[in-house]
Formats: structure tokens, C-alpha cells, sequence
């Protein structure tokens, strides 16, 4: 009886969001996964390289380890090696193992078949003798295999390297490349065009594939066989175990009243369509659901079902999960209905902005469902499809062409962007580019220039795209049934599961009382930001405008100006990079005002409270810590004040503080904190100098 898989494969999705399912996307996993396979072959060579050969009397701890090490060695010498004999004993198992060449023994007859078309395949093997023979003993209660007979002796030619590959021991289809193969296939593509494509996507020559068109028809013919036969079973599972994870839901919510979900059925009552959450996410969503992440990137291809998270970033930078859904689908519908629960789920508040990735359904959804909520799209998510779209078509043009987008992308305004854009279309071809007038339409979420003031809380980079991935894999990687998937979600996503964080002292680099009362407000994720604009609004000049405003920029990039318009009566400050609307971090050009203005102490209102202490999702260990460090502070300014003085004045007040500065550095580093030690080591060497000046 054929049996379906009792595990849950989650894959990113392959479906270019352009609309044409015949269309593919290489993903970042994918990209990932086949740098990977390239990396393992390099090593592969690599160790073939420096490999050592068999000899008898050579340990290995398995016969498994000892196949793949003679399996490498057989691949750099030209040929492929095969399991001939083991034997087996009551004590000890497979106690004997015999790994042979390829071409090892001779075909048994064969009766001549009556068969009109009969193939008489001429057989590979022509006696070889080459051979590494094992046997298994137990020293000191482990088992190891020896290496008892070993012969490199061929009685045939060896391969050379792009033949070797060839040979069906070496012959393999990696996942990513089947996926790719069965879309293909169900989109109808004859098996060489199949070939073709996956030559011209890679970017080889002909018949440099790891693998032979006729592999190809054998696997897409025996996976259609399989599917065939496990439809029924698929389909009897997915509805078992969606029943499951509803019931999952049920039980849940009897013990955590907090706990939040929804779903929907089909006319014929089944679950269709699942969302859900948490209270800890509920409450975090209340403090950090001004913006939004809606990462829709992964399926399973055992449910047919599509993953939506929708992540948040809090006050200190860390990526908090807000809700979870199943969709059967990816249309619009569903997607609405997505937004819909999810918005029902967090008591009716809508986020400032939400992020999503590429996708027309996502858009039209938003549009619908969320009329106030401004919609973006991460150019980390729109980087890797323009390498898919445009790097095999335009060959030794593609970098030109990357280099032009993303000055594109940071175009100052509008017209510039629509004058740049015009130019790209009209110097690469694009007229009638499918993927080009995709990026076009959707320009208003992803080109700098329209996004300007979105609220993107710094969710908008790189740093927290890596975050969010990482949590996606921790929640996916399990190759596990819906009601495990259930379980890890809310494992990962509890923030009591959070390690307990230590308040991290915060060094000032400027000495200005701005810096000193921004430090008492910003957690030190938000402190890092403000702190690194108001050390480049160092390097910011300005000049006053009739009307009060300031025209401020760089002292050496004179072409890039910005307007700073300040209305003194309320304390209103207002920038045309729309920093502080963007991240709810006041930008170098409004601090540069500040400083002009003679300002000690930003008005409180600028410190937004999703960036305060006050605001953390997590207990730190010790909540006064900033205080107490302050006090310890001004005790190690004014003893370092003090040694320094004394020790200029005579070499015998030198060696005098020289004596006692380890006494007074091991009472501070046993009272306080031992990060101090690097700073007072400093200290020294600053009093050593001086005392070697003296002499």
C-alpha cells in the first residue's frame, strides 16, 4: 500500500508575482540552497584533492563513512564504486563489507528475447578487480571498520572529469531543481524544453546539468506516478489535520483566555482558511503595531496551504510576532479575508504601514481592506527578482543596468524618478517589458522617492530581514504535521521564552547635555541611532532663510540640501528627508537646528514612547542600572581627573599613583560592572606615558 508522507515540507515560493505561472523567481533560499550544493561540491574537490588513498589497516568509525570517503576518491580517479557483499552474524550485525568498482564482475546471460524490438544493452562490467574490502570490530565497546583488502588496479580506462560526472552514481537532481522541473511540467513543457530552461536559468552551456535529459523524464514520470497514487491519501490528511489544528485552537483558548483565532469552511464544512494569535502578541501589537511585516514567502507542499506571519519590531530592534494564518489560496479573497481576522484578532487597530512583498493580490487586498494603511514593499524583497528577471537577458549589461536602478531607487523626487526611469526603459529595451511595467506600476511602495514618510520603524533594512528570515526558519525547518507546526509557532513566538536582557551602559561621544537627556529616555537599540545622527550633524552646515527656515547639508556635498522648518511657538520641527516620520528618529539637519538654537534638552514629544525603556517587552535585570552607573561614573571621572593631575606633577607623585592605581582598579571592577577594565587600562597607559615623559 502506498503511503503519503506524515511530514510537513514547507518551500518558499517559486511563483513570479508578474502573474504568468509558467514564470519563475529564484528565490533567496534557493539561491542559498544551490550556493550551498556548489560549496559542498568545492569542498568535495577540495578534500578529493588532499585525500589520502586507501590502505589496509585505515579506521573509519561506520561502514556509511567509509563508502562516502572511497565514493570521493573513486569520483577524482574516474570512476564509481557499488556495494557488492556483507555479511552478517548474531553478535555483531553486518560484520563485513565489500565496496567494488562500477565496472566490478561480469552481466549474468541473458535469454535471447522473441521480442521484435528488443534492446540489447551492452553491459559496463568487464571484471574489474578494483576493490576496498571491511570488516567491523568492537575496541573498547565501539565499533570501528578496517580496511582489510584494498586494490586500485583497473583493467579499463578511467574518466576523465566531465565524464565522471555522468556516471549514475554522480547523476542527482537536487530539491530546488525538482520543484523547478514539476512546475515546468505542469505547465506543460516537453522534457528537453524543461533542460533548456533550467541551462538558460542557471546560466551553462548545454549538457553541463549535473544530470541527463533522461533523468529528468524518469523522475518527472515517476513523481506524476507517486502523486496519482497519494492524491486521495493527501487530501484525507489535510483535512484530518486541519480539523486537528482547529481543535488545537479550541483547547488552546480553554486554557489562555488571551489566546485569539478565526477560520472558515467550504460547502462542504471543511477548514479552509485558519488565523490566530496570542495574547503577549496581542498586547505587543498595541505597543508596536504602527508598522507591520506580512511575510507571505512560504507553502507547504504537503497541505497546499499558504503561510502568512505578520512580525513587528520592537524598542530594542528585536522582530516580535504579532499572528500566524493558513490560506488554501493565494488570491485576492483570501488575502482580504487575511487582513480582515487579522485586523478583528488586534481589536480593531490598523498599522501606520505594512510591509509586504511583491505580490498583486497582497496590493489589491490592502487597497481594500486597509484604506488607511500605507502599503510598502522592501527593495530587499524586490533585489533578488530583478536578479532573476534581468541577469541572463542582459547578460554583460546586467551590472550597468543594477547600478542604474539603485540610484533609481534613491532618486530625490518624483520627477527625477519618472526622468531616470524613462531613460532605463528606453536604454535597455524595456518597452514592452512584462516585469518592468510590473515594477512601474507598483513604484508608489518601493521607490524612495514616493515612500518618503512612510512610517517603516527601521524595518525596512537588511539587518531586520536577516531577523525575520531567521525566525521563519526556525518555525519551518521542522519537517513536522500542522498540530507540531501548531506548537512551534507558539514556542517561538513567547516572549517569556526571551532571555532576560542586562541594560547595556550606554557611552556618550559628544559631551552635550542633548546626547546625556537622550540617554535617559531611548533603549540602547534607539540610543545607537540618535546617537550616530547627532555625531554627523557635526558635519552638517546651515543657512538661515528669510522666513526662519534652514537650508542644511553636508559641508562637503554642497548639492544636497535640505529644508528645516522650525515654528518656535510650538516647538515644531519639521525636515524634508522625513527622517522622523519614516523611523520616529530626528535626522543630523532638525538636531543640527537644535544645537543652532541652543537646546540642552530635546522636547520630550521627539522621543517617541515605541523607542522608550518604559515600552520593553522584556524585564531587564536591572531597571536602575543607568541610574547607578551614573553615580560610578562621576566617582571614575574624578579619580582618573585626580591620578592624571598628580601624576604630571613629579616622578615621585608618578610612581606614588602608579602604586595605587591597581589597588583602586581592583575596588571598582569588584564594586561595578567589568566592562569598566578596557577604559581603565587605558587609563594606565596614559599615566605610564606620562611618567616616562618625566624622566
Amino acid at each position: 500500500m502506498t503511503s503519503v508522507p506524515s511530514k510537513n515540507i514547507w518551500i518558499k515560493r517559486q511563483q513570479c508575482p508578474c502573474g504568468d505561472w509558467k514564470c519563475y523567481v529564484t528565490c533567496e533560499g534557493d539561491v542559498e540552497e544551490t550556493s550551498v550544493a556548489s560549496q559542498l561540491e568545492k569542498n568535495e574537490t577540495f578534500q578529493s584533492d588532499s585525500m589520502v588513498s586507501p590502505y589496509v589497516g585505515m579506521v573509519f568509525k561506520s561502514d556509511d563513512d567509509a563508502f562516502e570517503y572511497y565514493g570521493n576518491f573513486a569520483r577524482k580517479n574516474g570512476f564509481s564504486i557499488r556495494k557488492e557483499r556483507s555479511r552478517l552474524s548474531p553478535q555483531l550485525g553486518i560484520y563485513k563489507r565489500d565496496f567494488v568498482c562500477y565496472r566490478s564482475g561480469f552481466a549474468p546471460a541473458r535469454k535471447k528475447s522473441t521480442a521484435e524490438h528488443h534492446r540489447d544493452r551492452k553491459s559496463v562490467r568487464c571484471g574489474c578487480d578494483a576493490k576496498m574490502y571491511l570488516s567491523k570490530e568492537v575496541v573498547e565497546g565501539a565499533s570501528q571498520w578496517f580496511v582489510v583488502q584494498f586494490s586500485n588496479v583497473h583493467n579499463h580506462e578511467l574518466l576523465e572529469d566531465d565524464q565522471v560526472r555522468l556516471l549514475p552514481a554522480y547523476r542527482k537532481i537536487q530539491e530546488a531543481d525538482q520543484e523547478r522541473i514539476l512546475l515546468l511540467s505542469k505547465a506543460g513543457f516537453p522534457i528537453h524544453r524543461i533542460v533548456k530552461v533550467l541551462e538558460l536559468e542557471k546560466g551553462i552551456q548545454g549538457g553541463q546539468l549535473p544530470f541527463l535529459e533522461r533523468d529528468v523524464r524518469n523522475f518527472v514520470q515517476n513523481r506524476k506516478k507517486i502523486v496519482q497514487e497519494n492524491d486521495a491519501l493527501l487530501t484525507e490528511k489535510r483535512e484530518n489535520d486541519s480539523m486537528e489544528l482547529l481543535e488545537a485552537c479550541k483547547v488552546t483558548k480553554e486554557m489562555d483566555g488571551d489566546f485569539v483565532y478565526d477560520f472558515t469552511t467550504d460547502e462542504n464544512d471543511k477548514v479552509e482558511n485558519i488565523v490566530w494569535s496570542y495574547g503577549d502578541s496581542v498586547r505587543a501589537y498595541t505597543l508596536f503595531g504602527d508598522v507591520v511585516y506580512f511575510d507571505t514567502s512560504y507553502r507547504s507542499i504537503t497541505y497546499g496551504m499558504l503561510l502568512g506571519v505578520w512580525l513587528g519590531i520592537d524598542n530594542n530592534g528585536k522582530t516580535i510576532f504579532f499572528g500566524c494564518v493558513l490560506l488554501q489560496d493565494e488570491t485576492a479573497r483570501s488575502f482580504a479575508w487575511a487582513l480582515q481576522a487579522f485586523v478583528h484578532l488586534m481589536k480593531g487597530k490598523c498599522p501606520q504601514t505594512i510591509l509586504t512583498d511583491l505580490e498583486l493580490g497582497l496590493k489589491d487586498a490592502v487597497r481594500s481592506e486597509l484604506p488607511s494603511t500605507r502599503h510598502a514593499i522592501s527593495i530587499w524583497n524586490i533585489q533578488p527578482k530583478i536578479s532573476s528577471w534581468f541577469f541572463l537577458s542582459l547578460g554583460a549589461r546586467y551590472p550597468e543596468f543594477k547600478s542604474m536602478f539603485d540610484d533609481l531607487y534613491h532618486a530625490e523626487n518624483a520627477d527625477d524618478f519618472e526622468h531616470r526611469w524613462s531613460q532605463m526603459v528606453s536604454m535597455f529595451g524595456f518597452g514592452s517589458d512584462k516585469h518592468i511595467a510590473l515594477l512601474y506600476s507598483l513604484r508608489a511602495s518601493w521607490a524612495s522617492s514616493y515612500m518618503r514618510g512612510y512610517f517603516l520603524g527601521r524595518m525596512a533594512t537588511s539587518a531586520y530581514l536577516k531577523s525575520v528570515e531567521s525566525f521563519l526558519k526556525a518555525i519551518c525547518c521542522a519537517q513536522t504535521c500542522l498540530r507540531s507546526f501548531f506548537e512551534q509557532v507558539g514556542s517561538s513566538s513567547n516572549f517569556q521564552n526571551q532571555l532576560r536582557q542586562e541594560m547595556q551602559y550606554m557611552l556618550t561621544k559628544t559631551c552635550m547635555p542633548i546626547e546625556e537627556h537622550a540617554r535617559n529616555f531611548l533603549t540602547p537599540f534607539a540610543f545607537n541611532d540618535f546617537q550616530r545622527e547627532l555625531v554627523l550633524s557635526m558635519q552638517c552646515a546651515l543657512s538661515e532663510m528669510p522666513d526662519g527656515s534652514y537650508l542644511v547639508h553636508h559641508y562637503k556635498k554642497m548639492d544636497v540640501e535640505r529644508l528645516v522648518i522650525w515654528i518656535p511657538e510650538d516647538e515644531q520641527i519639521h525636515c524634508t528627508c522625513k527622517e522622523f516620520e519614516s523611523s520616529g528618529m530626528l535626522c543630523r539637519h532638525t538636531l543640527r537646528v537644535f544645537i543652532l538654537k541652543n537646546y540642552f534638552q530635546l522636547p520630550e514629544k521627539y522621543y517617541l514612547s515605541r523607542w522608550r525603556r518604559e515600552s520593553s517587552l522584556v524585564f531587564y535585570d536591572n531597571q536602575d542600572t543607568q541610574t547607578n552607573d551614573d553615580g560610578w561614573f562621576q566617582e571614575f571621572q574624578s579619580l582618573t581627573e585626580t591620578l592624571l593631575t598628580e601624576s604630571s606633577i613629579t616622578k615621585e607623585r608618578s610612581d606614588y599613583v602608579h602604586t595605587e592605581l591597581p589597588k583602586e582598579l581592583k575596588r571598582l571592577i569588584s564594586e561595578e560592572d567589568f566592562w569598566v577594565f578596557l577604559l581603565l587600562i587605558f587609563i594606565r597607559k596614559r599615566i605610564l606615558e606620562r611618567k616616562a615623559n618625566l624622566k
